[in-house]
């Protein structure tokens, strides 16, 4: 499974940007899909994430963007997104994509994570 991020940029304080991570391969389930964010010399954090399958898309967002930041899937895509608005400074950071998927002739499910994709926000 690859995972393709796009969508990262510069931004000024109080604006808005969309990621999308679109995953690839020969693909036979998705769970969750999320948003980790990582700032230098700093560990990968949860930003949001999403549920699939039987969950019903339930959400959960870290409390520092509560309120401010969207995630929704497209499963036909096997896409999922994150709409970020009223962004901050401390909004910055790489933000990595995650899934738990299935690959066609394999019966577990593994974790698996984008490339990165940089946000960064002036004030």
């Amino acid at each position: 499974v690859q995972l393709v991020e796009s969508g990262g940029g510069l931004v000024q304080a109080g604006g808005s940007l969309r990621l999308s991570c679109a995953a690839s391969g020969l693909i036979t389930g998705i769970n969750t899909m999320a948003w980790y964010r990582q700032d230098p010399g700093k560990q990968r954090e949860l930003v949001a994430i999403i549920s699939g399958g039987g969950g019903g898309g339930s959400t959960n967002y870290a409390d520092s963007v509560k309120g401010r930041f969207t995630i929704s899937r497209d499963n036909t895509k096997n896409t999922v997104y994150l709409q970020m608005s009223s962004l901050k400074p401390e909004d910055a950071g790489v933000y990595y994509c995650h899934c738990n998927a299935r690959e066609f002739g394999n019966s577990e499910y593994k974790d698996y994570w984008g490339q990165g994709t940089q946000v960064t926000v002036s004030s």
